[in-house]
């Protein structure tokens, strides 16, 4: 029975080790989007909201990360279930979002003009 608690010390601690890297990644994945979508706007083939709101976007992720990061940290187990619990929240809101988002990126360059006549 000592066990059982332990092993749900354990998978607490590999579920925030999973987002806290998934979350880190997708930081980098929200910024490389963000270039993309600045590299399309320049070449002048459509204008969107979308790369402004993958920045905030990436701010969620950067958030459930260190949320993440902090219940690594912690010494309490209530502690950490409690930050593991926050951080698990902020990062299926901003993969909500990134959904989203993704889907007014698809919508925005489907009816752009195309000025290329």
């Amino acid at each position: 029975m000592g066990s059982n608690g332990n092993d749900k010390t354990k998978l607490e601690e590999d579920i925030c080790i999973h987002i806290f890297t998934v979350s880190s990644a997708m930081v980098g994945v929200c910024l490389t989007v963000i270039g993309l979508i600045r590299v399309v706007i320049t070449l002048g083939k459509a204008d969107t909201l979308a790369d402004d709101l993958l920045a905030s976007d990436a701010l969620l992720f950067l958030t459930s990360c260190l949320l993440s990061y902090a219940a690594l940290r912690a010494r309490s187990f209530r502690r950490m279930h409690v930050i593991e619990r926050a951080a698990d929240v902020v990062f299926i809101t901003a993969m909500v979002v990134m959904t989203v988002i993704c889907g007014f990126i698809t919508y925005a360059m489907s009816i752009s003009p195309n000025t290329s006549h």
